[in-house]
């Protein structure tokens, strides 16, 4: 990866959950080290409800998710703001044309609008 680019919640999830480390997403870990990643305003409350059910069912303690939250923190991550009526306008479109999530289609349209890459494993 060679610019900045968009980074799916299915990337920087597996980064916290080592039974789902893989060469991808280490590659794209690594990649920050010279880019920053750009992910839309949902991002964060994804990362919040991934982290609270893994904690719920006991896969990650409290103290993982701590950890986990401030190495986020130190990484070159931008959320970008949308406003909710682009949210539920434009980004619902998207999402019914390419049969998409609307938190898929937040990925590809920030990425598309940007005219970056998008880093995703789904």
């Amino acid at each position: 990866m060679n610019e900045n680019f968009v980074v799916d919640n299915s990337v920087v999830m597996t980064w916290c959950f080592k039974d789902e480390a893989n060469q991808y997403a280490d590659s794209i870990l690594d990649s920050l080290e010279q880019f920053t990643a750009i992910v839309p305003s949902i991002w964060p409350l994804e990362v919040g409800n991934v982290l609270l059910v893994a904690e719920r069912k006991k896969r990650l303690s409290e103290a993982d998710n701590t950890r986990f939250i401030a190495l986020l923190s130190e990484l070159p991550i931008t959320v970008e703001q949308e406003p909710a009526e682009r949210m539920i306008g434009e980004i619902f479109v998207l999402a019914r044309e390419h049969k998409l999530s609307t938190y898929d289609a937040s990925y590809l349209d920030l990425a598309m609008k940007k005219g970056i890459p998008i880093a995703t494993s789904t």
